[in-house]
């Protein structure tokens, strides 16, 4: 057993402990405040890591509540951790109380919100710098840990503490998944709307978040008695960067649709149930790395007077933001729409064969036995806007800790193994 592993199982449960008492801090965003820019909560959760972190012996700085840091060591940071200590709201189908940090001893869970996103992985970067610092592991190179509070509503954190504070030529994050993510999508998001005037239709609606495959779309219609008659189509939900795990409920409907209103039947021909690729938007497009592109439309509702969709795009690695706005926004334009918003961010690439990435997979070989790979993904981790920027973990292949789900959860077995794979990052990337 190599020191480090030792190190953090005999420091197994202070890392449970403080878990547990940084997933009782309810840190969904709230109302911005004087002092508190996403609200008391997430503030708050900043203040618990880094009175923390400085209890070890870290330096810490709090950046005006936006974001935090601790430098591990006295040399200037060459490496930096990212992790977020803010989390999504509770939802629904909890069969514990989300804030209060529950362990099953038969699955080796660790249940509760924040538990795989974030704060489960921020813990384990804590212990992994501690390991480091006190076992006196030699090195060269600076680390600092830099703690966010609005990955989960647009990372207005990140960017603020950019403005202020540099970033180390290094940076990788425990927000994705193992081996390691180096490609991210483009991603593009787009509302448009039109006036809508139908006699059999009263309503549709159909999508509440532009980032996911809708599960429901009601259709209320008026009847020759000129009652309303209400339909639900049925699909399943998904991520919208994953539209192939789940079943399109407003496609559906356009599919079954057999009146006489043009705006319906354009959008049936733009998006046929089943495509996912944006082929009828004139879209379509795919490259080596990142595989097919996405396109989803995820949102449908009528009122008062207008119709009003979303489009949530995930593009390859070799097409830019404007080109795709080109094609999306004149298929809708030439269907009838008006384009209300078109907005996103340009693919993320980090070289597979940087000495960052491949140390990186080389800890992941030795700590594992697991073949180390690069993934391309749809999704956009707290990397995306950061070149060079990694995700590193923290979910393991095969893994699904529930994330954004009723009983989030991260096994005791796998926090120690995270804090023992960042430990060994920081080592070897350091020395």
């Amino acid at each position: 057993m190599s020191e480090i592993k030792k190190y953090i199982n005999e420091h197994k449960d202070e890392m449970i402990d403080f878990l547990t008492e940084l997933v009782a801090v309810p840190s969904v965003q709230g109302k911005t405040e004087e002092g508190f820019p996403f609200g008391e909560m997430p503030a708050r959760a900043l203040e618990t890591m880094l009175k923390k972190c400085e209890e070890y012996g870290f330096h810490v700085e709090n950046v005006e509540n936006y974001a935090g840091s601790a430098d591990v060591n006295d040399m200037p940071a060459q490496l930096a951790v990212l992790t977020h200590l803010d989390v999504v709201p509770v939802g629904s189908g909890w069969t514990t109380d989300p804030f209060v940090l529950r362990y099953e001893p038969d699955t080796d869970k660790l249940i509760g919100r924040g538990a795989i996103d974030d704060k489960g992985p921020a813990v384990a970067a804590l212990f992994a710098a501690r390991a480091v610092k006190e076992l006196g592991l030699p090195l060269k190179k600076g680390i600092r840990l830099i703690f966010g509070t609005n990955e989960e509503n647009g990372s207005a954190d990140l960017a603020y503490y950019r403005k202020k504070r540099d970033l180390p030529p290094m940076v990788f994050t425990p927000d994705g998944e193992y081996p390691l993510i180096n490609a991210e999508k483009g991603m593009l998001r787009v509302y448009f709307s039109s006036d809508f005037d139908d006699d059999e239709i009263a309503e549709i609606q159909a999508g509440t978040v532009i980032n996911a495959v809708p599960q429901f779309c009601t259709v209320n219609m008026y009847n020759d008695d000129g009652e309303k008659e209400e339909a639900v189509y049925e699909g399943v939900s998904a991520h919208a960067s994953t539209p192939e795990k789940g079943d399109n409920a407003i496609t559906q409907f356009l599919q079954s649709y057999c009146g006489e209103n043009l705006l319906l039947m354009s959008l049936a021909e733009l998006f046929p149930h089943g495509e996912l690729n944006g082929k009828s938007c004139g879209l379509g497009l795919r490259d080596d790395i990142s595989g097919d592109m996405t396109c989803v439309l995820s949102m449908l509702n009528t009122e008062n007077g207008r119709i009003r969709g979303g489009i949530d795009i995930r593009f390859p690695l070799d097409r830019t933001k404007a080109e795709i706005s080109e094609i999306i926004c004149r298929a809708l334009e030439e269907a009838g729409f008006t384009v209300d918003s078109c907005d996103g961010v340009e693919p993320h690439c980090t070289d597979e064969n940087s000495e960052f990435v491949q140390a990186l997979l080389r800890v992941y070989e030795r700590v594992t036995g697991d073949k180390g790979h690069c993934i391309a993904i749809g999704g956009g981790t707290y990397v995306h806007e950061i070149e060079g920027g990694v995700a590193f973990g923290a979910e393991f292949p095969n893994e699904d800790g529930r994330m954004h789900c009723p009983d989030e959860f991260i096994t005791v077995e796998n926090l120690l193994k995270n804090a023992e794979i960042m430990a060994e990052a920081m080592a070897e990337l350091c020395k």
